[in-house]
């Protein structure tokens, strides 16, 4: 936190000097009445109902002026606010190891519906558009406000053999120009989920080199187990996650990189990127919440004046 006008502390200085005040007169007191032996007087002018209680009116009270201080000088905090607009591009892949039953029921249904609840939960003023790929990519769904197109679109996709995870990238990216032709287009993103290695087209590293180049974060979801296997020509066929190229294209992108090895792994995932792409991080004035702190303690310190004493502090 920082403060945009800090000369504003310098009332602190009063606030300190009347908190030295009441310790000192509160040490007064208590001296003073140590001196009556008379115990039924002693009672009378220095009673020790309600004891330590009698301090909280004034704690509060100074507490009080102190937040509102703290207010007058404007602190500032990161926040994280909605973005208005933002164009999302889920590049789904759809190779046969997507078929894999080491996730329930298999990766692919597991994932489609891990991608329809992320579908769901975007703001309704993103652009969206769907990529699906194996041994080639194709923009299934180019951006669009309509949800109800992607999700129909997620749920007619099928497998086929082959893994282009660079070309995925670059078809993204061509659909994300396709619609950022204004001069000030809202920031854009690709998700892109996947289980395997590229096994055709461009490579992973080309496809970072221009995604980075065009300023979109390219964040990877590496989904699926070490365990995997699929059923071809009558053999078990292992297929196992390549975690580290996925990795190694977020990193080069600027994106983020994920591992999910279940359904609702894979779900949490999902939630943590709509999070991160929905929302921004700008700084701005908070001192509304000092004022509203203020005014709480204000409150508490009047209502235990008035409930133990009989009157405002």
């Amino acid at each position: 936190m920082t403060l945009i006008a800090p000369f504003w502390l310098l009332l602190l200085i009063p606030v300190a000097l009347l908190a030295v005040t009441y310790v000192v007169m509160a040490l007064r007191r208590t001296a003073y009445a140590v001196r009556f032996t008379n115990l039924d007087l002693l009672d009378k002018v220095a009673p020790n109902r309600p004891g330590r209680r009698r301090h909280i009116p004034a704690a509060a009270l100074l507490l009080m002026f102190a937040v509102l201080v703290v207010g007058f000088a404007r602190p500032t905090a990161e926040v994280r606010v909605p973005r208005e607009r933002a164009t999302i591009m889920v590049a789904f892949d759809v190779s046969a190891s997507m078929g894999a039953t080491d996730v329930s029921p298999n990766r692919f249904e597991a994932a489609k519906q891990a991608a329809r609840q992320f579908v769901e939960g975007l703001p309704e003023r993103f652009n969206l558009g769907l990529v699906s790929f194996s041994s080639a990519a194709t923009v299934t769904v180019p951006p669009t406000l309509d949800r109800q197109t992607v999700l129909t679109a997620l749920d007619r996709l099928s497998t086929a053999s082959g893994t282009a995870i660079g070309e995925a990238v670059y078809s993204s990216l061509e659909a994300i120009a396709a619609l950022d032709s204004e001069e000030e287009a809202p920031p854009a993103h690709i998700v892109l989920l996947s289980d395997g290695s590229n096994t055709t087209g461009r490579t992973v590293s080309e496809a970072a080199a221009e995604a980075t180049a065009r300023g979109v974060p390219v964040t990877t979801i590496a989904y699926g187990t070490a365990d995997g296997t699929i059923s071809l020509s009558g053999r078990e066929v292992p297929v196992p996650v390549d975690g580290p190229a996925l990795r190694e294209l977020a990193a080069s992108a600027g994106g983020g990189f994920y591992e999910a090895a279940s359904g609702d792994e894979l779900q949490a995932v999902y939630e943590d990127i709509g999070t991160s792409v929905g929302y921004r991080t700008e700084r701005q004035e908070v001192w509304q919440w000092f004022v509203a702190a203020g005014l709480i303690f204000g409150l508490i310190a009047a209502v235990t004046s008035m409930l133990w004493f009989s009157r405002l502090p």
